[in-house]
C-alpha cells in the first residue's frame, strides 16, 4: 500500500558521493521527525557504488525513494527527474556532497507557512561559504554578471538549497543548468520570490564535479538564453528593474551568523 501524500519532498542529485551520502539522508530524516516528508535521491550515473548504497537505505527507510539515471545528465536533469517523481506540493533541494547543512531546511520552509499563494520559491544563500578562494572568486564574479543580465535580485542562485511549490517548479521552461537560474525563472512566470541566509560547510568527502573554467564555458551560454527567455516572456519589468508584474516581488529574510 503507497504510504500517504507527503507534505514535504526533499530531492537530493547525486554523482559519485558514496561516502558523504548516508550522513546526508540520515541527517534531514533526524530534521524532520515530526513531519510528512519523502527523501528521493536521483543518482546521477554513480560510478563508485553509490548505487548500490541508496538500494540499501532504501530497504530500511520506507520514507526515501531512489532514482537511477544510467548515465549522468546533469544536475538539473537529475532535479527535474525527482520533481517529476514527488509527490508533496512543496519541494527542498540540496546538495549531495554535504555541504548543504540539512538543519537549515526548515528556514526554507518556513515562508511558506503563512505565505500567499503567490510565493512560488524560497531561495538559500550561503553566508560564510566554505569554499576555495579561487571558487568563491568565481562564483562572485558569476552572480555580479547574472544579476546585471536578468535583474533577478539573488545574490547567490547557484546554492543548492531551495525551497518551491512543484506547481510552479512545472511551469517553468527547462534547459540543463536552470537550477542555477531558478529565481530568475520564477519571476519570468508570474511567481514571487523570497530570499534566506543559510550556512555552508566544507567538503569533508569527496570532490567537486566541475572546475572553474568548467562552470563558466556552460555558464555564460546558459546565461545568455535565459536572459533572451526573459526578453521573450514580454516582462519587460524584470529587464529594467522597474514595473514588476504583482507576483514577481522579492522579500529577503536576513539569518544571524552562528
Amino acid at each position: 500500500m503507497q504510504n500517504p501524500v507527503p507534505a514535504v519532498s526533499v530531492v537530493i542529485p547525486v554523482r559519485d558521493e558514496a561516502l558523504a551520502i548516508t550522513p546526508l539522508v540520515q541527517e534531514i530524516a533526524t530534521v524532520l521527525a515530526g513531519r510528512d516528508f519523502e527523501i528521493i535521491v536521483v543518482d546521477d550515473g554513480s560510478q563508485d557504488g553509490t548505487d548500490q548504497i541508496l538500494q540499501t537505505l532504501a530497504l530500511r527507510n520506507d520514507w526515501l525513494r531512489v532514482h537511477r539515471h544510467p548515465h549522468s545528465r546533469g544536475q538539473s536533469t537529475a532535479i527535474r527527474s525527482g520533481v517529476r517523481l514527488a509527490r508533496a506540493p512543496l519541494i527542498v533541494t540540496l546538495d549531495g556532497d554535504g555541504q548543504n547543512p540539512p538543519d537549515q531546511i526548515p528556514l526554507l520552509l518556513a515562508p511558506f507557512e503563512n505565505a500567499p499563494g503567490g510565493l512560488g520559491l524560497v531561495q538559500g544563500q550561503r553566508a560564510g561559504r566554505q569554499d576555495t578562494w579561487s571558487k568563491k572568486i568565481a562564483s562572485r564574479f558569476a552572480n555580479r554578471l547574472r544579476s546585471a543580465l536578468l535583474h533577478d535580485g539573488v545574490r547567490d542562485s547557484g546554492c543548492g538549497l531551495k525551497a518551491f511549490r512543484r506547481e510552479a517548479y512545472m511551469d517553468l521552461p527547462f534547459f540543463d543548468h536552470i537550477h542555477r537560474f531558478m529565481p530568475a525563472m520564477m519571476l519570468r512566470e508570474g511567481w514571487q520570490i523570497q530570499t534566506v541566509d543559510v550556512t555552508h560547510r566544507p567538503r569533508s568527502t569527496g570532490c567537486s564535479k566541475y572546475s572553474n573554467l568548467a562552470r563558466g564555458l556552460v555558464g555564460i551560454p546558459d546565461l545568455l538564453g535565459a536572459a533572451w527567455l526573459i526578453r521573450r516572456s514580454g516582462r519587460r519589468g524584470m529587464e529594467t528593474g522597474a514595473e514588476v508584474p504583482a507576483k514577481g516581488k522579492i522579500a529577503t529574510e536576513e539569518k544571524a551568523s552562528p
